[in-house]
């Protein structure tokens, strides 16, 4: 086995940070690293488990643990037997962090860390798309939410190290680069100038002209200011996608989740991207069952996705984080919440499918993943090859049908 072995839990901002573990950490064959993720009690319940299978399988490694849960409760991981040791998510950004110490657990005030690490992966081992951090941390304090308490205060990558990471990626042959961060929306404010999301994408597409598809992660559709809609809307480079969190339908909920959005604002803005740009595909995270939720605000969250033409929905059953406001608030039992989060998933399900059909008989331009028979089309369509294409190339190709949730397509004529 060459380098360490990475297990990756939750965002795509943890995928990059964990190719970056990759490389610093390159040549400790012995070495495991868990980076973990806190966004729900089942994520970190997951983190534990692959601790657990990771031991089982590899009884003689040495097992570090990092990422959010390992920042917001690192005594739960250092009990562990199987744990060798516990590193923060700032001290993860530290090649000296992976050598063997003493010391168990080295996990530092993320509050007072003031920049982020602009030194991301150069190499993706299992995909065509390169992640790349543009910013961390987040100022905001949503009630449900552990991840400030995780990553920080939000603090920016300068656009000159991002440009010249966009320039590496992409003569290491990526096409396709996703901007990561927290809270992507936020950038700038904490460098000389306050230079905004958009102008930081104005720069990386003049900067870089021979990249071809760039793509945003998550972000918080109350931010998209006019400069980001104007990209999004008429940047051919930009990809048609974007994924918004939304977290709820309801206003009250909205309010009490201390979200900085109305119903009304998530539709409308949803309506005039796509307005401007019909062929965009929109994905949003929406929380099941948020303290105090009855079956009417529910409802109102079942309709957004209707409304929002929600097609990548990414359904999270809500569960107490200690520490936070909402885990003081009147709880929903598990057994609605769980039935909340069925049907929101079959809606998406539902609405995703008649997407999907759409899209038999037109033609797209798909990146190709390493395995040369998968990729995903501009607005993220996944898309399964009748035959091998070449890896890590983008086709014109000509749907035809739809299988197991991929839509199936050959190279154009």
């Amino acid at each position: 086995m060459a380098g360490p072995d990475i297990i990756t839990m939750g965002c795509r901002l943890n995928i990059a940070e964990s190719e970056a573990i990759r490389n610093m950490a390159s040549g400790q064959d012995d070495l495991i690293v868990v980076n973990s993720c806190a966004v729900t009690a089942e994520a970190v319940r997951q983190t534990r488990q692959a601790i657990r299978r990771a031991r089982r399988e590899r009884p003689d490694a040495r097992i570090l643990v990092t990422g959010c849960a390992a920042q917001t409760e690192p005594q739960t991981f250092a009990a562990m037997a199987e744990v060798d040791g516990v590193i923060g998510n700032r001290e993860k950004m530290e090649a000296s962090a992976f050598a063997p110490v003493a010391e168990k657990v080295r996990v530092s005030d993320i509050m007072a860390v003031r920049d982020t690490a602009p030194h991301m992966a150069s190499a993706f081992a299992d995909h065509a798309r390169a992640f790349l951090e543009v910013q961390n941390g987040c100022d905001h304090r949503c009630t449900f939410c552990i991840i400030p308490y995780g990553r920080g205060n939000s603090r920016s990558v300068p656009a000159g190290a991002v440009i010249d990471k966009a320039k590496e990626l992409v003569d290491a042959g990526y096409q396709e680069i996703v901007l990561t961060g927290v809270d992507v929306t936020s950038y700038g404010p904490d460098l000389p100038g306050s230079p905004s999301l958009g102008l930081l994408i104005e720069r990386i597409l003049k900067g870089v002209p021979d990249l071809p598809r760039l793509r945003l992660s998550s972000i918080d559709s109350v931010e998209i200011d006019e400069r980001l809609f104007d990209l999004i809307a008429h940047a051919p480079r930009m990809m048609p996608h974007l994924h918004l969190s939304l977290q709820a339908g309801d206003d009250m909920i909205l309010k009490r989740m201390k979200r900085r959005h109305g119903r009304a604002d998530a539709i409308a803005i949803v309506q005039r991207v796509k307005a401007a740009r019909p062929d965009i595909s929109i994905g949003a995270d929406i929380i099941a069952g948020f303290p105090t939720e009855d079956d009417a605000m529910f409802e109102n969250s079942l309709r957004l996705i209707e409304e929002c033409d929600i097609v990548h929905g990414h359904i999270f059953p809500y569960s107490p984080r200690t520490g936070t406001p909402a885990a003081r608030m009147p709880q929903v039992d598990r057994a609605t919440i769980k039935a909340r989060a069925a049907r929101l998933r079959e809606a998406c399900a539902t609405r995703r499918d008649g997407w999907l059909r759409s899209l038999i008989g037109a033609t797209q331009s798909v990146l190709v993943e390493r395995s040369g028979l998968t990729g995903h089309a501009e607005n993220f369509a996944p898309v399964r090859f009748a035959s091998a294409q070449a890896p890590s190339s983008i086709v014109r190709a000509t749907i035809t049908g739809l299988e197991n949730g991929s839509l199936i397509a050959q190279e154009a004529a």
